[in-house]
């Protein structure tokens, strides 16, 4: 047994009945750098978080799948990493162009990770890269609002339509995962860190969404409007408040938190 495979073991989280054991784990070939990066993130986080899964057998184990999350912290990717790991999928996520400058970035790439450059011209590479990185049948996770959420309450707000169009262009499964824990470790709204060892943090993952109609639809010509991205987004992230919902035990509010403007962006994580 391998040093990275030797942590895993240690730090995974306990199953619930169903979840698919981890002999049936498809992640195929693991690059040097993806190893350091398990190294790296499987003891940090179980130091940190005390994960606990419900539904992960709803990843699909094989073929391209799209996981869509809410975004409550600048610490999610080190748990929502976890979550695709731990139920045999490699996750390569949509992250922020800052972090690729330095040493860190030949990581990330190495690593399969995507960086976007928002608010620019050349923001719509990143949609592309993603939509490559599915048709090669890989784990692509993305957080749709762009940022950590900036509702008061940490429910979902409203979502860029990145998402919308990753969904309806590709055969990939839309998968969304509701998370609730890691913003009791980094507090954003705070901007307070709490080094609180082993916090629980949830995770529900729901049924892939169908969205076969949709994709018809696009394929006998209909267009890919703005109406149809919004209305593909709002389905999508409201799947993700619900099961946020059922998560908390809470009500959750009847529309999204809106959207910091351009300039108050600093700090997200994808």
């Amino acid at each position: 047994m391998t040093q990275e495979q030797s942590a895993a073991a240690d730090a995974r989280p306990a199953r619930r009945p169903g979840a698919r054991p981890p002999e049936r784990q498809t992640r195929g070939h693991v690059p040097p750098a993806l190893r350091f990066a398990v190294v790296v993130i499987v003891p940090v986080s179980s130091l940190l978080f005390r994960l606990r899964y419900r539904h992960g057998e709803r990843i699909p184990p094989t073929g391209p799948v799209l996981l869509v999350a809410n975004h409550v912290s600048l610490l999610d990717p080190l748990a929502c990493a976890r979550l695709a790991w731990d139920n045999g999928r490699t996750p390569h996520f949509l992250a922020k162009q800052s972090l690729f400058k330095g040493l860190l970035g030949p990581i990330l790439r190495a690593c399969g990770q995507i960086p976007v450059a928002r608010f620019s011209a050349d923001a719509h590479e990143a949609l592309v890269a993603a939509q490559t990185d599915l048709a090669a049948g890989n784990c692509v996770v993305i957080y749709p609002e762009g940022s950590v959420t900036r509702d008061p309450d940490w429910w979902p707000m409203e979502a860029r339509t990145g998402v919308a169009r990753l969904a309806l262009t590709t055969d990939a499964a839309v998968v969304p995962v509701a998370q609730w824990g890691p913003q009791r470790v980094h507090d954003y709204q705070a901007k307070k860190l709490h080094l609180r060892l082993r916090t629980p943090t949830d995770y529900l993952v729901g049924e892939p969404i169908d969205l076969s109609a949709p994709r018809d639809e696009l394929r006998a010509g209909r267009s890919l409007s703005a109406e149809l991205l919004r209305e593909t987004t709002d389905l999508i992230m409201t799947r993700v408040r619900d099961q946020l919902a059922e998560l908390r035990d809470e009500t959750p509010p009847r529309i999204f938190h809106p959207r910091p403007l351009p300039g108050d962006v600093s700090g997200n994580a994808a």
